[in-house]
C-alpha cells in the first residue's frame, strides 16, 4: 500500500464527515435551521414528490416495455421523463441543500423509496406488509435527520 505525504490528497473518511471550507457558497457554514423559511422546505418536499414521480414513472414505463411488452413509444415516455427526472434535484433551495450534491440525493432516496412503494400500490394495485412500511417510514425518518442536522 502506497503512501501518502503530508497535504496529498487522499479519500478518507473523515474527508466525508469533516466540513469543508467552501468560500464560494453563499451558505452560512453552520445553520441551526432556525433561519431557514418554511418555504424552502414545502419546496424542497415538493422537488423531491416530483423527482420521484418523474424517476418511477419513467422506469415504471420502461419496465412495462420490457416486461409487458407494451409498445416502444412507451419506453421513449420514460426515458424522457428520466431525463427530466435528472435536472429536477438541481433546483433544491440552497438554504437547505448547500448546493450539495450528495446530501441531495441521498435525502431524495428515502422519498424515492416510499413513492415507489405508493406507486406500487396506487397504480399497479400492489399490496405491502409491515416490513414494507416500516422500511419506507424508518427512511423516511432517515431523511429527516439527515436533511434537518444542524451544520
Amino acid at each position: 500500500m502506497a503512501s501518502h505525504p503530508p497535504g496529498s490528497s487522499t479519500h478518507t473518511f473523515s474527508a466525508l464527515v469533516d466540513p469543508v471550507d467552501d468560500a464560494s457558497t453563499s451558505v452560512p457554514a453552520h445553520s441551526d435551521h432556525s433561519d431557514i423559511p418554511p418555504r424552502a422546505y414545502a419546496v424542497s418536499v415538493a422537488l423531491f414528490v416530483v423527482a420521484g414521480l418523474l424517476e418511477i414513472g419513467g422506469g415504471w414505463c420502461v419496465w412495462q416495455t420490457v416486461k409487458a411488452r407494451k409498445h416502444w413509444s412507451v419506453a421513449v415516455v420514460g426515458v424522457i421523463m428520466l431525463a427530466v427526472y435528472g435536472v429536477v434535484p438541481c433546483f433544491q433551495p440552497d438554504e437547505l441543500s448547500k448546493s450539495n450534491f450528495g446530501r441531495v440525493y441521498a435525502a431524495y432516496g428515502g422519498f424515492f423509496i416510499a413513492l415507489s412503494y405508493a406507486w406500487g400500490r396506487f397504480v399497479d394495485n400492489e399490496t405491502y406488509d409491515a416490513g414494507d412500511i416500516v422500511g419506507a417510514t424508518l427512511a423516511l425518518v432517515g431523511v429527516g435527520i439527515a436533511w434537518c442536522w444542524p451544520r
